[in-house]
């Protein structure tokens, strides 16, 4: 029972804290005053508690800010809850620091447990009238597999925590936190250990800046996804410009919650047509012709702030190359996202219908009217009043912010997407926790498009809607497979971000880029299709890289027609049919392929579904600029015949934890230090406003005079510059946002 109560609670918590992330006002800093050159990234979890971090290759250094007197926590997890998660809890009582690295188990009832391998180390810890400080490392890899997480570039959801009440004199055994479950207020996704998300932007006069906004879309008031595009005309730009960061502008705090994803798009060629959308407010996708507006050139999704680019390059915007472009909107009404259950069998997309494989049985529909009020989500509990707004806001009109210079950077910058094209062939079954599926950018297309130095690829997004667990994005040369460029084991749908690679990589012609996407589909009962809408699936990698290429847009794959019904066990189908019907085998004959689709045993022939679609022929798909395939590609293709693999190297080989061996005593497994003075003059959280790098090198000096402290002093990691501001904006947490760049091809060809 305890084990139930602890993961609904930690669930309440996370749903509520999603709705509560986006109605947030700013931290109310009270004086707080932070250095932010010091700190490579500074977050706001709430507006009582700031985390701030610094990384090198080596280890990570954090700094929890809590408006409390109590005791402080953060940690990370493999969901976002409590449960099985690694946690650093510190408090100050009476003059003295207490700092523990714990962990929480999934049966436990929330008491976080003390390690008996200590991989934190304090650095700094004080308190003043408001608020608490604790600074601590510890390595990237401790090697405590056990009872850490490992931090890696893959998505950590960082828990954090903060109480009212000190925890009792002298209490260091487990158990003795005062309410664990109700300090903890929730969790966020975030990249720990990538490069600095923001530049200083140079305060000069060739700095401009453009919005780019939707006008007055009325939002969906079903749970069916809109996709809405408006054209727009850029014709000021007479001479070349580079995009330099691009950001989120939200309508209101209502609106934004309908928000997926924006896509910003340069449409290639002049004509009428354009000139007339461009006049317009715009209209539902599916309504436009092909406008040849595929080039993608700037994608903000849910959970991201924007993105800033690289010192030496930038995305060239020139009136002469291209002067219209077009800003898809992505609508999903909240309501229907965050209880996904339900949603799954609710969502079902017009493609699916269209072709009378909807995935859906009079079962399902009865247990759609069997759900209890328990099963149903939650109403948030908007506070001054805001419930209210979402009631009368019915149109948005958020966008996309550009800063652009006429500074030219030393390259160009282009968009490349790589992964499977949108389609009902990609087929995941239901009822399964591992289903892999593979988009192929085969070598002739790279050979094609590529120039002959090849592109540097610095960032990458990974995109999957809302069954996806891992992403990788796989490179093989020859017939061996290098490193990957990204692998993301732990994704989260809500947040889906452009994340800096440590250092650009290198993809010469000729090489092949695989983006393989794992997915859990056992919460599913009937099958998952490829498609646009939510309720559907995607499996795409968007590359950011220079010197930019003109050649290649989009590089994705589709398994082809005989790979699907093969792994179907389907030989032939009958010519002429509508719905499509079954000519052999023979005990397949006349059974449509919707049924065969929904009926299939896919408990019992997963497993050879799963050998022909990875080892099966698939369709090249290499789309130009002008939404064109690259001439001379072969219709039909196989995967790469890799002869070496790549395999991680294991750092964790003869390295020794700082394990713990004697008994557990009062006091045991801890440390135990002097806090700093509480004046207002050293404080860096002072309700005076006092507080500079100075006074921190003081209070850092502090620790270090303290025997066994000095040594653990962080010196390279703490002088990093480009960290966010103190009024950093926040991230939008909600449902999953995706990005297709190819339409749709509803049908058997």
């Amino acid at each position: 029972m305890k084990s139930s109560s602890m993961a609904s609670k930690c669930s309440g918590v996370v749903r509520w804290f999603g709705w509560w992330a986006v109605m947030a006002t700013s931290w109310i800093t009270q004086g707080m005053v932070v250095e932010a050159s010091q700190w490579d990234h500074i977050v706001d979890f709430d507006p009582n508690y700031r985390l701030l971090w610094t990384s090198n290759a080596q280890d990570i250094t954090f700094e929890i800010q809590a408006r409390t007197l109590g005791w402080v926590g953060v940690g990370f997890s493999h969901d976002g809850t409590l449960a099985d998660s690694d946690v650093a809890i510190g408090w100050i009582d009476q003059g003295h620091v207490y700092f523990q690295d714990r962990h929480i188990r999934a049966e436990s009832d929330g008491d976080p447990i003390v390690d008996p391998s200590q991989d934190y180390t304090l650095l700094l810890g004080y308190e003043n009238v408001t608020h608490t400080v604790i600074r601590f490392k510890r390595n990237l890899e401790t090697c405590d597999s056990k009872d850490d997480f490992a931090i890696t570039n893959d998505t950590m959801r960082v828990i954090f925590m903060y109480s009212r009440e000190k925890p009792a004199k002298g209490s260091t055994l487990p158990g003795t936190l005062p309410g664990p479950l109700e300090a903890f207020k929730g969790s966020r996704s975030v990249f720990l250990t990538q490069r600095t998300n923001q530049h200083a932007l140079p305060n000069s006069a060739s700095l401009g800046i453009l919005e780019l906004r939707n006008e007055d879309v009325e939002l969906p008031e079903s749970d069916e996804s809109l996709y809405w595009c408006k054209i727009f005309k850029l014709d000021d730009f007479h001479q070349k410009h580079h995009l330099v960061r691009y950001e989120p502008v939200f309508d209101s705090s209502t609106s934004v919650l309908y928000l997926n994803h924006m896509l910003l798009y340069e449409c290639q060629g002049l004509s009428d047509e354009l000139e007339n959308l461009s006049r317009q407010r715009g209209q539902p996708c599916f309504q436009l012709q092909s406008m040849h507006c595929n080039t993608v050139v700037a994608n903000w999704a849910r959970g991201s702030d924007g993105f800033s680019f690289p010192q030496e390059t930038g995305y060239p915007l020139d009136s002469h190359q291209a002067t219209y472009y077009m800003l898809e909107t992505h609508y999903n009404n909240p309501d229907y996202s965050y209880d996904f259950t339900s949603y799954y069998r609710k969502n079902l997309s017009k493609q699916q219908r269209n072709m009378n494989i909807h995935g859906h049985s009079e079962d399902d529909e009865e247990e759609e009217e069997e759900e209890s009020v328990e099963d149903q989500p939650p109403v948030a509990d908007y506070e001054d009043g805001a419930a209210g707004a979402a009631e009368q806001q019915v149109v948005d009109n958020s966008g996309l912010k550009l800063y652009y210079t006429q500074t030219l950077r030393k390259f160009d910058a282009g968009v490349l997407s790589v992964g499977l094209d949108p389609n009902w062939r990609h087929i995941i079954p239901p009822g399964q926790q591992k289903v892999v599926s593979e988009g192929h950018c085969i070598g002739a297309c790279t050979e094609r498009g590529f120039p002959r130095d090849g592109i540097n690829i610095f960032a990458v997004m990974t995109r999957t809607h809302l069954i996806g667990r891992q992403v990788k994005l796989r490179q093989i040369r020859g017939n061996e497979e290098l490193q990957p460029i990204v692998h993301d084991t732990n994704i989260d749908p809500s947040y889906q971000d452009y994340r800096r690679l440590p250092a650009p990589v290198k993809a010469l012609p000729g090489d092949s880029l695989i983006a393989e996407c794992i997915y859990d589909s056992s919460s599913r009962k009937s099958i998952t299709l490829g498609g646009m809408t939510t309720r559907e699936e995607i499996c795409l990698v968007l590359t950011l890289y220079y010197p930019r290429q003109k050649e290649l847009t989009s590089c994705h794959s589709l398994p082809s027609l005989p790979t699907v019904l093969h792994s179907l066990g389907i030989q032939e189908l009958a010519s002429g049919t509508n719905p499509v019907v079954i000519a052999s085998p023979p005990e397949l004959a006349g059974m449509t392929l919707e049924k065969r689709l929904t009926s299939y045993d896919w408990a019992n022939q997963f497993e050879s579904f799963q050998y022909v679609t990875r080892r099966g022929s698939f369709k090249p798909l290499c789309w130009t600029p002008n939404n064109s395939m690259l001439p001379g590609i072969e219709m039909e293709s196989f995967g790469s015949n890799i002869t070496r693999h790549w395999r991680p190297a294991n750092r964790c080989r003869n390295i020794h934890t700082n394990m713990v061996t004697e008994p557990m005593q009062d006091g045991g497994n801890m440390i135990d230090m002097p806090a700093m003075d509480d004046h207002e003059s050293t404080n860096m959280i002072g309700t005076g406003g006092g507080g500079s790098t100075s006074t921190d090198t003081d209070l850092k000096a502090k620790v270090a005079a303290r025997p066994g402290v000095g040594s653990n002093r962080p010196t390279s990691t703490m002088g990093h510059s480009g960290g966010a501001g103190v009024g950093s904006r926040w991230s939008v947490v909600g449902t999953v946002a995706m990005v297709a760049t190819a339409s749709i091809v509803i049908g058997l060809n």
